[in-house]
């Protein structure tokens, strides 16, 4: 047996649907190689080979685990105090793969927890806690209503976070936070507090140029001579992020001469009627496209859902994230039945429209409607989430790890010139021949991967470097025969490689 024809058994029998727990767990032996890492990051798998990895004693199979979307948050708890500092960190920083879904997997509350309260990290001393926390704050996974959720912790660390985050929380957590029994709690809501003081904050200004400057001119209430300072010095980008700019701020950056600033501001939920009439006959198209949404926000919630789509094209690829406040369920429903494609567009992102709406947005003339629903939403028709993958090669990563994407009606595009979507046709198991002399790779192997084919077809391929990988990923394969071949790879059984063992 070559080496080649073993790490190509081994990596087919890796992401084998049909392989059972017993089966995958042998591929957690150091002797797999890479073939055990990257079932761990890979693919979904089955509790007693989670069980597995998560004791395992190899810290690079825990590493792997740790970012595997597919597996349920939950689960992996016990790596957020794993002894390896490199295993929390993985944890902490979620995925960074090019092809895994776009969704950001939100980590449980107890998960946080133990990251925000650790005060060591890992036993190996390799990495801190402040790198792990760092890694966490860059992923994503915390969810955007977290601090709200930890304004009450027993914890005095979790209370310091979300006074950390003081713009997110309510009145009446600000209220309690600054009457807090710790002090460091006390002094971080007092500071938190001064961002709504448009006094303090003038008295406090850093350089305007500065990053700090910008922070703070983004996110902080200003008073009147600050605003007057920023419109001298041409400064005026982070007001129009500002949520806390004044009104007359907003109208004179409404007739900005710097494009990009009418079109951050003509969305904006505060924009005066005036205004946004002056915007709805903007040189810019852009900018009046905004201005014709803008009647329809009436919350920042509403206005960042907007954005959200405004700001990207059908190509986009941006991960996806639950916002901490979602429009109402009927702002949404009004966006779907608009004859703004734009808003119907809006609509179509949300993953908790109505089935009767999706069915609706499904049949949309505008093909934007139809890309976000079949990227966004889990009730997207199967046959809308195939023309997609067909028509926007952008998406293809994110649609295959979807629930709904069509196994099978895939057969008519075994002709098709682009081999990404031959090789989806060559797994469809009613297609009568699958195509084994694809002069590509990925079509080959996903057509001898095709349940269609027979044990003894499987065996004539398993030999064959080119089709060796999908074969052994072939859920047809006898479960007797994965265990034979895994006998080769792992301890060089004498049997002979085709003789399948039944």
């Amino acid at each position: 047996m070559s080496d080649s024809l073993r790490e190509l058994w081994l990596r087919g029998i890796a992401f084998n649907e049909a392989a059972p727990a017993d089966v995958l767990i042998r591929l957690l032996d150091e002797t797999a190689g890479e073939a055990g890492v990257l079932m761990c990051e890979g693919r979904d798998l089955p509790d007693a080979v989670i069980d597995a990895a998560l004791r395992h004693p190899v810290e690079g199979i825990r590493r792997a685990l740790a970012r595997n979307l597919r597996v349920d948050p939950a689960r992996l708890a016990p790596l957020a105090s794993d002894p390896s500092g490199l295993v929390r960190a993985y944890l902490a920083g979620g995925t960074r793969t090019l092809f895994e879904p776009r969704w950001v997997r939100p980590l449980p509350d107890d998960i946080l927890v133990t990251f925000l309260t650790a005060q060591e990290g890992g036993e190996d001393g390799r990495v801190s806690e402040r790198d792990i926390v760092g890694e966490l704050w860059s992923s994503r996974q915390v969810p955007r209503s977290f601090p709200r959720d930890m304004a009450g912790h027993d914890h005095p660390a979790l209370r310091l976070y979300a006074a950390f985050q003081w713009q997110s929380l309510t009145a009446a957590q600000r209220d309690v936070l600054l009457d807090d029994p710790d002090p460091a709690v006390r002094e971080a809501a007092r500071q938190g507090s001064r961002q709504l003081d448009p006094e303090v904050v003038e008295a406090d200004l850093p350089p305007i140029g500065s990053r700090h400057g910008w922070f703070v001119l983004s996110t902080c209430a200003l008073s009147p001579a600050v605003v007057e300072r920023c419109f001298a010095d041409d400064v005026v980008l982070p007001l129009a992020h500002n949520r806390h700019t004044p009104a007359d701020a907003l109208a004179r950056l409404a007739r900005h001469p710097d494009t990009e600033i009418r079109r951050l501001v003509a969305t904006r939920p505060d924009l005066g009627p005036a205004a946004v009439a002056e915007l709805r006959h903007d040189p810019d198209q852009d900018v009046r496209m905004r201005a014709r949404l803008q009647p329809c926000i009436c919350t920042w919630a509403e206005c960042e859902a907007v954005q959200s789509v405004v700001d990207h094209g059908p190509d986009c690829t941006c991960p996806i994230t639950v916002p901490p406040d979602e429009p109402s369920p009927d702002w949404y429903a009004t966006c779907a039945a608009s004859e703004d494609p734009v808003l119907r567009r809006v609509a179509a992102s949300w993953p908790g429209l109505p089935a009767e709406l999706v069915g609706t947005l499904a049949l949309d003339d505008d093909e934007e409607v139809r890309i976000r629903l079949a990227c966004h939403h889990p009730l997207a028709p199967p046959h809308i989430l195939l023309d997609v993958f067909v028509t926007r090669p952008a998406h293809r990563p994110h649609l295959l790890t979807l629930p709904s994407f069509p196994r099978t009606g895939r057969t008519h595009l075994i002709g098709h010139p682009d081999p990404e979507v031959r090789a989806l046709a060559a797994a469809d198991p009613a297609l009568p021949e699958p195509p084994l002399e694809d002069p590509d790779d990925a079509v080959r192997r996903a057509a001898a991967a095709n349940s269609a084919l027979t044990p003894q077809t499987l065996e004539t391929l398993l030999t064959d470097l080119r089709t060796a990988e999908g074969a052994a990923a072939n859920p047809s394969l006898p479960v007797p025969r994965m265990h034979a071949l895994l006998d080769h790879c792992l301890n060089g059984a004498a049997t002979p490689p085709t003789a399948a063992r039944r």
